[in-house]
């Protein structure tokens, strides 16, 4: 029986991962750890919450420890924007909260998943069908960090045998949780706003493409490459993923089919602007698709249907 910790558990991903991997495994066998924002009733309620700062590893021994955990998801992070805003905060979160989670996994002997990113990507990166292996030079803090935490995690496989395993997730889309400073958070906000108040002032171009997920196929993901046999996997960490790619005036016109008054509007912020221009359009995702089967369910219309059903639930708003 897999006792799994998740770090970052009151996070975007996190919250909505807690609880499917609680529906899978039963809830005493998953904890849910965070640090600074505070956890919902559901995730409370529902099994064991710890307070972990990834920034001391004694915080994350004990839980290991405490519960004979044998497999981590370890998605505590500073995500993007925030991690332009503060680098160092970033630095410190990502990468020596990452190395802590991996020291730890490597004297207990735990399975690790790491999310990666888009963000690992830069400007000199192919745009179209970026593929598995090329080129990563990005230009923000946020990608350096999620670079040297790919090549980190391969170090520890490579050296120490550590079972590591990750994704490059592109930006996800949730009605459940806020996301908390992405790039690509306009993709939610855009359907709260439609919902309130019919009219949405985003923050990029109406032409700026950018590979996107919804949350249960992030969560999907990350279960996916977790339960494969690791003999398969070749590349096993930072395995490209991915389920569409729009622009903002895409899924705004999505938007309009169910909310024919609905109006876009732009107000660019020169800083989210210019690192969406540095990350890829589309994903190549043929190796995760050949070494582990990944197949997304959502495609942006269905994405769509199902957002603007659950969010207008949520909210007590009519469409």
């Amino acid at each position: 029986m897999r006792k799994i910790l998740v770090t970052g558990a009151t996070g975007q991903i996190g919250s909505e991962l807690t609880m499917a991997l609680r529906e899978r495994y039963g809830n005493d066998n998953v904890i849910a750890a965070g640090h600074k924002r505070k956890p919902s009733k559901k995730l409370l309620n529902s099994g064991p919450f710890r307070v972990i700062d990834c920034t001391d590893m004694t915080t994350i021994e004990k839980v290991v420890r405490e519960f004979k955990v044998d497999t981590i998801y370890h998605l505590a992070a500073i995500l993007s924007a925030v991690a332009e805003s503060k680098p160092q905060l970033a630095w410190n979160v990502n990468i020596n909260g990452l190395y802590n989670a991996l020291e730890v996994a490597r004297e207990y002997g735990c399975v690790v998943f790491v999310p990666s990113s888009i963000g690992v990507f830069g400007p000199n990166t192919l745009k179209n069908n970026t593929p598995q292996d090329t080129i990563q030079r990005p230009n923000t803090m946020y990608g350096i960090t999620k670079v040297t935490g790919e090549l980190l995690c391969d170090y520890y496989y490579e050296k120490f045998g550590v079972d590591t395993r990750g994704v490059r997730y592109p930006g996800i889309i949730s009605y459940e949780t806020l996301p908390g400073g992405g790039t690509t958070d306009y993709a939610v906000e855009i359907f709260y706003e439609a919902i309130k108040y019919r009219r949405y002032i985003c923050y990029l171009r109406a032409d700026t493409y950018l590979d996107m997920m919804y949350m249960p196929d992030a969560i999907k993901a990350a279960i996916d490459i977790m339960e494969v046999d690791s003999n398969r996997l070749i590349h096993r960490n930072a395995f490209n993923v991915t389920a569409m790619s729009f622009s903002p005036k895409d899924i705004a016109n999505e938007i309009k089919k169910y909310i024919p008054d609905f109006v876009i509007d732009y107000n660019v912020d020169p800083t989210r602007q210019a690192i969406a221009d540095s990350w890829p359009n589309k994903m190549d995702d043929s190796a995760a698709r050949e070494e582990w089967g990944w197949k997304p369910r959502y495609d942006l219309a269905a994405m769509t249907k199902d957002m603007l059903e659950k969010l207008s639930e949520k909210l007590k708003v009519r469409i």
